[in-house]
């Protein structure tokens, strides 16, 4: 019976053991894989396509290959991508997997704006095969696994736009065209200044706010309406807050590459506008939320209280980039 008992103990210390090595493995994968890439060079990447041929960098190249290398950023960095694990100890973080969707929305923003307005010279024109390709593997789910899973379309989606790059750089192929024009660079810029408008709310709703409800803007919308509906009571849940503050963080991540490479692809439109300070401006606004974030977690004090308020802080850039958005509009449509 001793023996019994002695082999019973002996097993139970080695599986317990073995639980403890999983458990540090694990966490110290987290770790490692809990951190966000670096910005890179959007031109040092755009020459590294054609060869170091500075000449061959025309409208629409380093634009199209930052979105390319953006996404294979989302998909090979330390990890992979995330959004989509069921094993630990992926399934376990939640920081990163809203980043990459902070990033992916971005990344469907502009290969919509790429299919729909800068590849067509005007509304009756026909779409460029390979972007008409491209746009809906990037609107796939982002956290299908399997059958078909999110990598494999985002992949299928990268080559689509590799073969449009292609024929961008091949002169002789008329068919792939990119129009640098003050219109297309307006529209897409409006879609991102909605974005940033949404996430500057989502996050200045960390501490909890009573707002006006815009929904209710018209005479004939409010009529009757009491004054405990036109007031709402807005507050981020608490264990979502630092999920909304790393999707934010993500998005504009992704927003800094590609304003740097739009600056260069529409850097006559820009010069021509007297825009190019102000994109400029918006670049460096958006720079500031990619600081280190030295607290281990995010924090969720009160406006003027004693504890520091994460979401405000980037709340607060981000409304600095989205009223920049705005007057740069201005800009491009009045010159």
């Amino acid at each position: 019976m001793g023996m019994m008992d002695g082999w019973t103990s002996r097993l139970r210390l080695e599986i317990g053991g073995i639980l403890a090595v999983i458990i540090v493995i694990n966490l110290a994968l987290m770790e490692y894989w809990d951190s966000e890439p670096a910005l890179f060079d959007v031109k040092a990447v755009a020459l590294k396509r054609v060869g170091g041929d500075e000449k061959k960098l025309w409208p629409g190249v380093v634009i199209t290959s930052t979105l390319i290398e953006t996404v294979n950023t989302l998909l090979d960095k330390r990890g992979g991508y995330l959004s989509n694990d069921v094993m630990p100890p992926g399934v376990f973080m939640d920081n990163m997997p809203s980043w990459e969707f902070g990033v992916l929305t971005q990344v469907r923003d502009l290969a919509k704006a790429l299919r729909n307005d800068m590849s067509r010279s005007q509304s009756q024109s026909t779409e460029d095969p390979d972007l008409q390709t491209a746009e809906p593997h990037f609107n796939y789910q982002n956290d299908a696994w399997i059958l078909p899973s999110s990598e494999s379309e985002y992949r299928a989606g990268n080559e689509a736009l590799e073969r449009y790059l292609a024929r961008l750089l091949n002169e002789k192929d008329q068919n792939a065209q990119f129009y640098a024009r003050a219109d297309n660079l307006r529209d897409w810029l409006a879609l991102i200044e909605k974005r940033l408008g949404s996430l500057s709310q989502r996050l200045s709703a960390s501490v909890g706010q009573e707002r006006v409800n815009i929904d209710l803007n018209s005479p004939t919308a409010i009529a009757g309406s009491t004054d405990e509906r036109a007031r709402i009571n807005v507050k981020t849940p608490w264990l979502e807050i630092d999920n909304v503050f790393y999707e934010a963080r993500g998005s504009a991540w992704a927003l800094i590459l590609f304003l740097k490479a739009a600056e260069i692809d529409f850097h006559g439109v820009l010069e021509k506008k007297n825009a190019l300070v102000s994109l400029q401006q918006i670049i460096r606004e958006l720079e500031g939320t990619q600081a280190t974030v030295w607290s281990p977690m995010i924090l969720n004090g009160t406006g003027f209280g004693f504890v520091a308020n994460h979401s405000l802080v980037m709340a607060s850039y981000l409304s600095r980039a989205n009223a920049a958005l705005g007057d740069l509009r201005k800009l491009l449509e009045q010159g």
